[in-house]
C-alpha cells in the first residue's frame, strides 16, 4: 500500500531526528545533561553579575526567573536558527535516498531543539520555584501559542539561512554572527518599559522582543508589556516562514544536485 507524502515526509524526519539525538549526545558520558549546561551557566554567570543591580532595578520581578524567559527563548531561537546552516552537509550522504529532502534536516533539528529547550525551561523554571523565587503562570496558553510561533519562526529563518549558505557557501561563517546582536537588542537583559519610549517604534520591529516580553507576562501578574502584540509576532512570523519555504522550494533542485 503506497504511503501518502506527509507520511514519507514524517518517517524521514523520525529517522534524521533519532539520527541527530545519537550524533549530538551519543559520545558524551553525560548525555543529555549536557544540553541544560550551556544555558544554565550562563544564566548562574548573568545573576552573579547583575542579580544585586537587577533586583535594586526591579523589586517586584524575580531577577532568575525575568531571566530564565529570556535566555530560553533567544538560545532556542539561535540554536535552530544557525544549526540549519549545516544541515545539508551533515545529512549529504541521505540524500541519496529519494523520500529524504533538506528540509527534513531542518524539522529534525527543531524538533530535537524544541524537546531539549521545552525540557530545559521546565527544569529551571522548577528549580527557581524549589529555591523560593516569586511567579506565577498566569496565561499558560498564551505562553504555549508564543512557544510554538518561536519555533516556527526560527524554522523559518533556517530555512532562509540554509538556502543562502548553500548557494553562497562563503556566508556560511557570516550567518551565525547576524544572530548575535540580537540578544542585545531582544529585551534578554532588560524589560521593554526599562527603555525610552520614542525607540519602542524601532525595537518592536523585532520579533523577538515580542517573544521575550510575552513569555513574561505570561509568567508576572501585571507585569507591563505595552506596544507588544500576539498578532504580530504571528503575522511576521507567518510571513517570514512563507519567505523560507519559498526560498526552498526555488532552490531545492539545486541544493540537492550541487
Amino acid at each position: 500500500m503506497a504511503r501518502s507524502g506527509l507520511e514519507v515526509q514524517k518517517a524521514a524526519v523520525k529517522a534524521l531526528f533519532l539520527r541527530e539525538i545519537k550524533t549530538r549526545f551519543g559520545k558524551y558520558r553525560l548525555g543529555y545533561l549536557w544540553a541544560a549546561l550551556e544555558p544554565m551557566a550562563h544564566m548562574l554567570i548573568m545573576i552573579a553579575i547583575f542579580g544585586y543591580i537587577m533586583h535594586r532595578t526591579m523589586p517586584d520581578i524575580s531577577f532568575p526567573v525575568f531571566l530564565i524567559n529570556g535566555i530560553i527563548p533567544y538560545f532556542l531561537f539561535s540554536s535552530i536558527s544557525t544549526r540549519s546552516i549545516g544541515a545539508i552537509e551533515a545529512n549529504q550522504g541521505l540524500f541519496n535516498y529519494r523520500p529524504v529532502k533538506p528540509i527534513d534536516t531542518i524539522f529534525s533539528r527543531a524538533l530535537l531543539e524544541s524537546i531539549i529547550y521545552s525540557l530545559v525551561y521546565i527544569l529551571m523554571m522548577s528549580i527557581v520555584f524549589i529555591s523560593g523565587e516569586n511567579f506565577k503562570i498566569v496565561h499558560l496558553i498564551m505562553l504555549l501559542f508564543t512557544w510554538v510561533l518561536l519555533i516556527i519562526l526560527s524554522c523559518g529563518i533556517g530555512l532562509i539561512f540554509m538556502v543562502i549558505g548553500k548557494t553562497f557557501p562563503e556566508t556560511e561563517k557570516f550567518l551565525p554572527i547576524m544572530i548575535k546582536p540580537l540578544y542585545f537588542i531582544s529585551c534578554v537583559m532588560f524589560p521593554l518599559h526599562s527603555i525610552p519610549k520614542d525607540y519602542w517604534p524601532y525595537l518592536l520591529w523585532n520579533p523577538l522582543v515580542h517573544v521575550v516580553e510575552l513569555f513574561r507576562s505570561s509568567v508576572f501578574p501585571g507585569y507591563v508589556s505595552d506596544g507588544v502584540s500576539l498578532n504580530y509576532l504571528a503575522i511576521c512570523t507567518l510571513i517570514i516562514f512563507f519567505i523560507g519555504l519559498a526560498l526552498y522550494r526555488s532552490q531545492e533542485e539545486a541544493m540537492l544536485t550541487s
